[in-house]
């Protein structure tokens, strides 16, 4: 199963996150957080990205969605410390993760099939 990190700066939005998504997948995705800096505050961590990576992984992949700039750069240093296939969606975090989820779930998921689910979300209105 592919699976999924959320990497936000704020621990409490990561684990939000998470919870909805979560609930969405029919609590079948393996999701994992990294939120937060090395002292609990706003912030990321590339060792915590690259541990929740590496748990989040069964060996099909991980797609990882990010907040902030900041969260992109730390991710891809986390992707230097692991061998890991994971890659970085562009999608909003919270709707790229529901996305993501449920297509994980699917016995047909690919890494580029969850990344293109979690992209597609780019595309929603919420108000017309």
């Amino acid at each position: 199963m592919i699976g999924l990190v959320v990497v936000s700066h704020s621990s409490k939005a990561a684990e939000g996150i998470r919870d909805i998504a979560g609930q969405m997948g029919g609590g079948k995705a393996r999701i994992e957080v990294a939120g937060g800096d090395v002292d609990g505050g706003i912030g990321t961590d590339p060792n915590a990205i690259r541990e929740a990576i590496e748990s989040a992984d069964d060996g099909d992949g991980v797609v990882v969605l990010v907040d902030l700039g900041s969260a992109v750069m730390n991710a891809e240093l986390a992707f230097e410390m692991t061998d890991v296939d994971a890659q970085i969606a562009d999608a909003p975090v919270l709707e790229g993760t529901l996305n993501a989820a449920v297509e994980s779930t699917s016995t047909k998921a690919t890494l580029d099939s969850v990344i293109s689910s979690a992209e597609d979300a780019r595309d929603y209105h919420k108000v017309d």
